[in-house]
């Protein structure tokens, strides 16, 4: 009886939040994991990175030619990028380095290696104001100047692609200094926190859910189901109020959260109402309500199992 062949990712972004959970679902799932790293990565202390096998890319397109050669591939997962909600000029060069070109360099790289297959991570603030293209700041910019590339490599060089947009991603482990982060800080400390004045409603996802999402789009690239590349939204389509969400974080939590509400404006182009009109995937929807995440949250935090 012929074994079935195990199956070969190479993961760009995988030191980041979502990058890591997803190495380690594809290292549980019994995939070989190839991790495209610059030299001076941390890696997550997850168990599972000890499974992959890591490649140095030197920021070359040379470097990444050799990486994507040596991995040899079934399919490519591309989450890495700079993101910065608001850009000063000295931030021009690492924006377009880390979102364009590197990405351009990776899809030159499958096609001179005969790689096909993709999942790539964009951004629902490249829809400002619910706008077919709108980019919320130069960021988001960057992720759809990425795509018009992406899309010369579907058309002339067979790639099959699907471009998984996010949204507000949380869970376990998250060491950005998100909202979460800032309520579960100021839970332990007492602080007040500063903040805008909470009329602005926000999409949060949880890890889980985002990384199944991640998967399902696998599931449909090597079953040869994707022609071009199609774009999904991870949302969970229940926006919630900025106010409304850290009550309930309050609640759930067990604790008075201290908020100073209008101690900050808005930035600028700040988004009141995220995009609603992405397209899910087939086949999924998010598994956790807000309250189940948050209550996940808080008992990983605290060594708690539910």
């Amino acid at each position: 009886m012929e074994l079935k062949k195990q199956q070969i990712a190479l993961v760009t972004g995988a030191t980041g939040f979502v990058g890591s959970h997803l190495v380690r679902r594809l290292v549980q799932d019994g995939w070989q994991v190839h991790v495209l790293h610059r030299a001076t990565s941390e890696f997550p202390i997850f168990s599972e990175f000890a499974d992959t096998i890591k490649h140095v890319y030197d920021g070359s397109t040379d470097s990444m030619t050799r990486c994507v050669a040596q991995a040899k591939p079934d399919i490519v997962f591309h989450l890495a990028s700079l993101f910065l909600s608001q850009h000063e000029t000295k931030d021009v060069d690492p924006l377009v380095l880390g979102n364009v070109l590197m990405g351009t360099q990776l899809l030159e790289a499958m096609s001179v290696n005969g790689v096909t297959r993709i999942v790539n991570t964009g951004t629902s603030w490249q829809h400002y104001d619910n706008k077919d293209y709108n980019p919320v700041c130069l960021y988001a910019a960057t992720k759809q100047a990425f795509e018009a590339i992406l899309e010369y490599y579907v058309q002339a060089c067979g790639v099959r692609a699907i471009t998984l947009k996010l949204f507000d991603t949380y869970g376990p482990d998250d060491r950005r200094p998100k909202l979460f982060n800032l309520l579960s800080d100021a839970v332990k400390t007492g602080v007040t926190l500063n903040m805008s004045e909470g009329g602005q409603f926000i999409d949060p996802v949880f890890i889980d859910d985002v990384i199944d999402a991640y998967m399902i789009a696998t599931h449909h690239l090597l079953n040869n189901e994707v022609h071009n590349n199609e774009r999904y939204a991870v949302s969970s389509h229940q926006p919630i109020l900025l106010r409304d969400l850290v009550e309930l974080y309050s609640k759930i939590s067990k604790n008075t959260i201290s908020v100073n509400w209008g101690a900050k404006a808005y930035r600028p182009r700040e988004v009141m109402n995220p995009w609603v009109h992405g397209r899910l995937i087939a086949k999924w929807t998010p598994k956790f309500t807000l309250a189940d995440g948050i209550k996940k949250m808080i008992e990983s935090a605290s060594g708690v199992s539910s």
